[in-house]
């Protein structure tokens, strides 16, 4: 064969030495751009979600307030205080024994949210109601926390605003709302002191 038939013929061309090291090369040069290209868009992924995502925790002024100590040894029987946590009203009341006796005394059958006082109260510690001091109808707050305001019928909670009334453990008796002024988490840390939250 003369060399000149090589050029005519593309399938009888001699190989060129060192074409497949040059096609494996240039191969593995456009792959590691194509990690480069997707790694760099990862991280430029990542750097714009997680600010967005960090936004979205409670600040500082919110984390501070997840629990609070409350002093329970200057509240008087049958009296009790109102305290912020949360930015949210909560009442802590000591029941007197009479107090204990009437809401063990109710029959939960007759309840329209039934919960008897112990469920509402830590074991040992029945004559201390912690609660919400926020209506279940609209969210008003409702009286009777400190002797002299009006406790409504069943001597617990009465909201001026659409008449709804508590009994002493702080459950719906009459009235508009729904359900039982509601129990946040608590725990006693002490004999005279309550974390709320």
């Amino acid at each position: 064969m003369a060399a000149s038939d090589y050029v005519d013929d593309p399938n009888q061309r001699p190989p060129v030495i060192g074409a497949e090291e040059d096609g494996g090369a240039g191969a593995r040069r456009r792959d590691f751009l194509n990690i480069a290209a997707v790694s760099f868009a990862g991280v430029g992924a990542v750097a714009v979600v997680v600010p967005f995502v960090n936004q979205m925790n409670p600040s500082a002024d919110v984390l501070a307030l997840a629990s609070i100590e409350v002093d329970i040894s200057k509240i008087e029987e049958g009296s009790g205080i109102k305290v912020a946590w949360r930015k949210q009203p909560v009442f802590v009341r000591r029941l007197t024994a009479k107090e204990v006796n009437e809401a063990n005394a109710v029959p939960t059958s007759s309840l329209r949210d039934p919960e008897t006082l112990a469920q509402r109260t830590k074991p040992g510690k029945e004559n201390w109601l912690i609660t919400m001091a926020v209506c279940t109808h609209l969210g008003c707050v409702p009286l009777g926390i400190t002797p002299g305001e009006n406790r409504g019928d069943f001597g617990g909670y009465f909201c001026p605003c659409h008449g709804s009334q508590y009994d002493t453990a702080g459950r719906i008796r009459k009235g508009p709302a729904p359900t039982n002024l509601h129990v946040p988490e608590y725990a006693f840390k002490s004999a005279s002191i309550v974390q709320i939250g």
